[in-house]
């Protein structure tokens, strides 16, 4: 199948990477100075007569110097943020670029050297314009003092040596290659603000915010561009005597899209909102339906807590089933008049399925019960991979799987249960895959049959972890399913982070089994009910948006190159044509 634009803007990622240390960066400064410098001598030593006095760190390592030390200062007088190892990298790059352009003088004539020392210094600072705007401050008009800096170091020092006139030269070439790169910046934004009224490198700007201190400044670009939605989310609700309820909830809302940033964390925050015990499971939701903020969770805690008036309970449920339909498994379980289906697709990728496939399947089951709960078990992830859409042969195989499961469930002899809980929290963090809930399990007890609901908190399973669980659970069970809720709290970067990638299944299995053995201590005689809350006014990126997003992004990458190519030889042109006039 080929990849959809949203599995394109997950490839993106391979263009972020962190800076090095800022000690190693000024030590390269250091030594291309001097090794400049060496070269310098010895020219002089062999052609006293043609060579020009040129200091590498007088020219070079002073200016990279000055940029790394001013620059986060005057950044940060801004009100914005930027790292010590950014601000060296930056002044590292900018000092290689201005060697290089600098040292070309000598193909032709090394008499030309003052005029490529001076394009240099105009290049960097464009460079230096173009950078800061797209990583500290999109507005131009604040960053040309700091993007200044390095370049206005090095007028001074091609004032020393060569002539006062070198400034003249310089400045000017100055005005052109700003111009250039600042013509360059509103092309690459006229795309992402055409579509989405957006600026693209305010946007970068806020992602790199988060990257560095944890701000949610994004949040407020997906609000403007977001749409609000109406979604319905079962819940069941288990009471017991003397023991803590558990509400065991399925919302149709995507916890993404990534770290602390909108619905991130949604399993964490729900669960957190509830003196019960609740396990927040993944339903059909794709990236369309990310929540734009935090705080759209609080409308999701009121419809929950707004579909617990008037609860109506059942002391009786149904065994538990399993079948398979083409690639898609289904456990399947009745609680009073209500159903729980848990699908994967496991062995196979599985990936989000489409709110709509969620939706055909609950109006389906309408017919025989009023609350439909349809379970994303999302327990297996190959790569990074396009969601299940409706009309899809996938998409034919949830919906056949479903209605089969229920035809099953609604003439089911009832019993009364009893169930267990536990919540078992692991020494891994979020980079290794496992989110804050750690691990949950759900167990119920219904005529001696036992059937385990494993919820672990994370993104998707590596290919092959669900099925070693389940080959240890199912010698103390008679039925399972593991399950992830999705949580983009583990991704703050790329969205393949799942469990068992970084942690080995065998160093977090006796904290699966550990939570098994507690839940199972744990059975209890229980009364369910279920409701289906309404969610309303719930504020997400809105459909399709990830496609249109990938799709501007990609289109940008593409022109990017030429255009640059084409400012800078543009830029070269009009700095001989200043040079002749000039001199």
């Amino acid at each position: 199948m080929p990849q959809d634009s949203d599995v394109k803007l997950g490839q993106l990622t391979r263009f972020i990477f962190t800076a090095p240390s800022w000690k190693r960066s000024l030590f390269l400064i250091i030594i291309l100075g001097v090794l400049i410098d060496g070269a310098g001598v010895r020219a002089w030593v062999i052609l006293p007569f043609s060579a020009l006095p040129f200091s590498g760190t007088l020219a070079f390592t002073i200016p990279a110097v000055v940029a790394l030390l001013l620059t986060k200062p005057f950044i940060e007088y801004n009100g914005k943020t930027m790292t010590w190892n950014r601000s060296a990298l930056l002044a590292l790059s900018c000092t290689v670029f201005g060697v290089i352009i600098t040292f070309v003088a000598l193909a032709p004539s090394i008499r030309l050297i003052p005029l490529f020392y001076a394009i240099s210094l105009g290049f960097i600072f464009g460079l230096r314009l173009l950078v800061l705007v797209a990583i500290a401050d999109y507005r131009i008009s604040r960053m040309i003092v700091p993007a200044f800096i390095q370049s206005f170091v090095g007028i001074l020092a091609g004032m020393l040596l060569f002539t006062p006139s070198f400034a003249i030269l310089a400045l000017v070439l100055h005005i052109v290659f700003g111009l250039g790169f600042a013509i360059l910046i509103w092309m690459i934004e006229r795309p992402l603000r055409r579509a989405f009224k957006i600026h693209g490198l305010a946007f970068i700007n806020a992602f790199i915010a988060h990257m560095t201190d944890g701000s949610k400044g994004m949040e407020d670009f997906f609000r403007e561009i977001g749409e609000e939605i109406f979604v319905p989310q079962v819940n069941f609700f288990f009471k017991r005597t003397n023991e803590k309820p558990v509400i065991f909830t399925v919302p149709n809302l995507h916890p993404g899209p990534m770290g602390e940033i909108g619905g991130g964390n949604l399993p964490k925050v729900l669960h957190d909102n509830f003196e019960e015990e609740m396990l927040v499971a993944h339903g059909c939701a794709t990236h369309d339906f990310n929540l734009v903020s935090e705080t759209e969770i609080d409308k999701v805690i009121e419809a929950i807590k707004k579909s617990q008036n008037d609860l109506t309970y059942s002391g009786l449920a149904g065994k538990s089933g399993r079948l398979t339909l083409g690639s898609v498994q289904i456990l399947y379980q009745r609680f009073g008049d209500s159903v729980l289906l848990v699908t994967s697709r496991s062995p196979q990728r599985t990936e989000d399925i489409d709110f709509s496939i969620g939706m055909t399947i609950m109006a389906e089951g309408h017919r025989w019960f009023p609350n439909v709960a349809v379970v994303d078990a999302h327990n297996c992830m190959t790569d990074l991979s396009s969601p299940v859409l409706l009309a899809t042969l996938t998409s034919t195989e949830y919906q056949g799987g479903s209605f089969e499961a229920m035809d099953i469930c609604r003439t089911i002899p009832m019993f009364s249960f009893r169930i267990g809980v536990s919540h078992v929290l692991v020494p891994f963090n979020r980079e290794q895959g496992f989110g804050d809930l750690g691990i949950q399990v759900l167990v119920t007890e219904v005529e001696g049959q036992r059937t385990a609901y494993v919820l672990m908190d994370g993104n998707n399973m590596a290919e092959g972890v669900r099925e070693e669980l389940l080959c240890h659970l199912l010698k103390n069970v008679d039925n399972a399913e593991v399950m992830t809720t999705d949580s983009h709290v583990v991704n703050t970067i790329t969205g393949k982070n799942p469990l068992g990638m970084n942690v080995r299944t065998s160093d977090f299995l006796p904290f699966v089994m550990q939570a098994l053995r507690m839940a199972i201590d744990n059975l209890a005689p229980s009364e369910v009910a279920a409701s289906t809350a309404h969610c309303e006014h719930i504020v997400v990126f809105g459909s399709n948006r990830i496609s249109q997003l990938a799709s501007t992004v990609n289109a940008m990458l593409v022109f990017v190159a030429p255009l640059s190519l084409a400012m800078l030889l543009l830029a070269f042109l009009l700095s001989l044509i200043a040079y002749i006039v000039i001199v």
